[in-house]
């Protein structure tokens, strides 16, 4: 788990209108960590959905009270988005928080922190409507319409309603302290998925002090649900959370009404370059990339198409690509999407003294986890050292959207990282490490892990994968 602030930056999609592309982007802090759903999960979603906008930067506390600590520090929030369920966050925290909020940090409540701090009161004000146990409940994860009540409200203003979205719905909601509240959006709980039978709230506007904020009880994903991670990449939810965190930071929306991604892409911030990293594909180039055991790019299968290097399906198998360059030593970072039931991988400290990369380099696998049979194996799910060590995090993204992985080989130890989350750590001289070897589909081989230094690899799997944002730094 990663503790205190951190600074985000990575890929989703949103429009935005140019006055505010041009401005300061807003300083968002995401206070999570701690809740009984997929946190991993949903904040960096959460996270990307509003970096993709260009209209903020977002840190993210997965230790929230540490990230509340000093008073002067908070003064430069725009606004608060809670993804956290968990314990209070106990003094100064609490009381610099309200306080900020009073003095016009905007807040943004999602789903279950709706759940939490029942009894402090402040909050209840703060929040409204409250999940409380005996009371409320919801119905089965289904589908349903969202109505938007308030089309002439700046976060709803030329939005046409929700249709269709995937979600837990909440029902019976209980306003604690009687908040004045406006209502921007409902939905019908229908008694076929278990519900109230009644319109329930799906959106709506508070304020505590000078501070706005914008609560909704959508976004549900639950722990160990593949389907579930749908509700938080519907465009529609996309859009609204965006608005109304953008609404709740300035009292004014800027934003479009459409998802896209403002951001560059396969470009190395100065940063980056002052701490060694290279670029392996600028989004035009495949030049740092040949056929495994060829001697060029392949001339079909593989292709460079809309910023990304994709394998195309249907074409011929063209095989594995490789890297130019060998690398002992390393950090690797790339962005990848898989088509539906896809698989492909990242091999690495592979040579071409064997038939196959896999023969000689470790992968972390890339898969569509809920549409591939591998999906149902601990072992071979997105980000796992294949066949070799399960995800410690399930913050694998569904199909068709983009996930960050960084793969760190130093020495035997090697660490795969996912979206945010360091998913495996192991070391390959490790007893542990040689018992799942010896049961594993690579017992008894003398070449797969052995080498020290060796080509990174893309594995065609015959599936449409896609990979931008490619960038690699020696260690020393």
């Amino acid at each position: 788990m990663m503790l205190g602030m951190i600074v985000f930056a990575a890929g989703v999609s949103m429009g935005l209108s140019e006055p505010a592309i041009q401005s300061e982007p807003l300083r968002a802090v995401l206070l999570t960590g701690q809740n009984n759903h997929n946190w991993p999960y949903t904040s960096r979603v959460h996270a990307e959905t509003l970096e993709a906008t260009g209209r903020f930067r977002v840190e993210i506390a997965d230790d929230a009270p540490a990230a509340l600590q000093n008073s002067d520090d908070l003064s430069t929030v725009r606004v608060f988005v809670l993804d956290y369920n968990g314990p209070r966050w106990g003094e100064p925290a609490e009381t610099n928080f309200l306080n900020a909020v009073r003095e016009g940090a905007g807040v943004v409540i999602i789903h279950a922190s709706n759940n939490a701090f029942v009894g402090w009161t402040e909050y209840e004000k703060l929040c409204g409507f409250m999940w409380i146990n005996g009371k409320t409940s919801h119905g089965d994860f289904h589908r349903f319409d969202v109505d938007y009540l308030k089309p002439e409200h700046p976060i709803l203003r030329g939005l046409p309603g929700m249709k269709d979205h995937p979600d837990e719905l909440y029902h019976n909601l209980i306003n604690t302290q009687n908040s004045p509240f406006e209502l921007l959006a409902d939905a019908y709980s229908s008694p076929e998925s278990r519900g109230s039978g009644k319109r329930e709230p799906m959106a709506m506007t508070l304020s505590y002090g000078k501070g706005r904020v914008f609560h909704t009880p959508l976004g549900h994903v639950w722990k160990g649900s593949d389907a579930q991670k749908a509700s938080i990449h519907d465009p529609q939810f996309k859009v609204l959370l965006a608005r109304g965190a953008e609404w709740a930071a300035t009292g004014e929306v800027t934003l479009g009404t459409h998802s896209h991604d403002v951001r560059r892409h396969n470009v190395l911030t100065a940063d980056e370059a002052a701490a060694g990293w290279k670029l392996l594909f600028d989004g035009h180039s495949a030049s740092h990339w040949r056929g495994f055991k060829k001697d060029a790019f392949p001339n079909s299968g593989w292709e460079v198409r809309e910023g990304a290097i994709v394998r195309v399906p249907g074409a011929p198998a063209p095989g594995d690509i490789v890297t130019k360059d060998e690398f002992g030593d390393f950090e690797f970072s790339i962005e990848w999407k898989v088509n539906a039931a896809g698989n492909s991988g990242i091999m690495y400290r592979c040579d071409e003294n064997h038939d196959y990369p896999w023969q000689t380099g470790p992968e972390m696998q890339i898969l569509d986890d809920s549409g591939h049979a591998d999906g149902k194996h601990p072992k071979r799910r997105a980000g796992t050292l294949y066949d070799l060590a399960e995800c410690a995090f399930d913050v694998c993204r569904p199909a068709g959207e983009w996930n960050h992985a960084r793969v760190v080989c130093r020495g035997t130890r090697i660490e795969h990282w996912l979206n945010g989350f360091k998913v495996v750590d192991v070391d390959t001289a490790s007893a542990p490490y040689q018992e799942a070897k010896a049961a594993s589909k690579w017992a008894g081989s003398t070449t797969h892990g052995s080498l020290s230094r060796g080509r990174i690899a893309l594995q065609d799997h015959g599936d449409e994968v896609w990979f931008r944002n490619v960038k690699v730094r020696e260690l020393k």
